[in-house]
């Protein structure tokens, strides 16, 4: 058996590899799952090698591999999280002729109503207006 280390579990953790094609799938089920499975591999070894380089560093500013990995999940949920309201926002306030519904929304960001109504502020819309180039269709929506 192998010996593994904290890096390994991290990589199965972060990255894990998807199961392969049944092995009664027919070719043009096969090859798409297969192209998945050796991309993930592939993505495995890039990041092995930057968490072996990372715990290797022996400077007075190396972080914890584990906790590195951590913070940086952390930082992909705030983004998700920025993303999120962003689409909310481009929901409600930019698309037309009509918004999407405040109920339609809450499902697909899986939120309350009242929660997706408040989900974004002034900011946001300012954000999608800014990376879209539109302006909101509300035209109070940069307004407040």
């Amino acid at each position: 058996m192998e010996k593994r280390d904290a890096i390994d579990d991290i990589i199965d953790i972060v990255l894990p590899v998807p199961a392969p094609a049944p092995a009664d799938a027919d070719e043009l089920t096969r090859a798409p799952l297969e192209a998945v499975r050796e991309e993930v591999v592939r993505q495995r070894e890039v990041f092995e090698r930057y968490l072996r380089v990372a715990d290797g560093d022996r400077s007075p500013t190396r972080q914890d591999v584990l906790l590195a990995e951590i913070e940086r999940a952390r930082t992909e949920m705030r983004e998700a999280e920025d993303r999120l309201r962003m689409l909310v926002a481009y929901g409600r306030e930019f698309v037309a002729p009509q918004p999407y519904p405040l109920k339609t929304l809450a499902a697909a960001a899986g939120m309350s109503i009242s929660g997706t109504r408040s989900a974004y502020t002034s900011d946001e819309v300012a954000a999608v207006a800014e990376r879209t180039g539109r302006r909101p269709v509300r035209s109070t929506a940069l307004d407040a």
